[in-house]
């Protein structure tokens, strides 16, 4: 499904990715761990299209994904691609089913049925209570499940996820980390996911473990 190779990417003097091979399937979960410094963020953002490699290919399926135009690669990063960060990164001046709502609208889906869909994620995702909560009126563990919403809501290829429980406690890192699989398991959705957390990356399909800039 998604496949990298050679992968390469310095920023100065410091060569942070040394020719990383990557291949996702349809419907895993998938960790990537490593000490900080490792390059796990970097590859991450590369494979999600935030940045790109200096060298190395990506695909997505058939699709090498860095030939395309910059505003080819916006659009695919857009609708085929969803993103859960630390910080859930919610517009604090939105609720959260408009929260969810935005990368739907900025693909200039039609009004109604983005609401619709935002709503029944909300309720997968046990908020569907507080659809018209602001950010601030929420707890950690129901920002971040407003941020999982988001990331679905265009239906993308793939979920990239940065240290997703990492600003959250205990309890509340469980449950998302029970979420991802459930998700998959339901909607078989595919993701990607940077994390410190050993006991979690011990319970995904398969653990990538990056060191030195390089796949050990």
């Amino acid at each position: 499904m998604l496949k990298a190779e050679g992968v390469r990417k310095t920023y100065g003097d410091l060569e942070v990715l040394k020719g990383v091979d990557v291949l996702i399937n349809q419907g895993e979960v998938v960790s990537i761990v490593g000490a900080s410094g490792a390059g796990k963020s970097t590859l991450l953002h590369i494979l999600g299209t935030l940045d790109e490699p200096d060298n190395g290919k990506v695909w997505l399926n058939d699709l090498n994904i860095f030939t395309q135009s910059p505003n080819e690669l916006a659009t695919f990063r857009n609708t085929r691609l969803g993103f859960v960060f630390q910080f859930h990164n919610l517009l604090p001046e939105f609720t959260a089913v408009e929260n969810v709502m935005i990368p739907a609208l900025i693909a200039r889906k039609e009004m109604k049925g983005v609401k619709e869909r935002a709503i029944k994620l909300l309720e997968t995702l046990d908020v569907g209570a507080r659809a018209e909560h602001k950010p601030a009126q929420l707890s950690g563990g129901e920002q971040q499940r407003v941020a999982v919403a988001r990331a679905l809501i265009n239906n993308p290829a793939l979920v990239f996820a940065d240290e997703p429980s990492g600003n959250l406690d205990s309890k509340n890192a469980k449950e998302l980390h029970d979420l991802f699989f459930r998700l998959r398991d339901e909607l078989g959705q595919t993701f990607v996911i940077v994390t410190h957390n050993q006991e979690f990356a011990g319970m995904t399909d398969r653990r990538l473990e990056i060191k030195d800039g390089r796949m050990v």
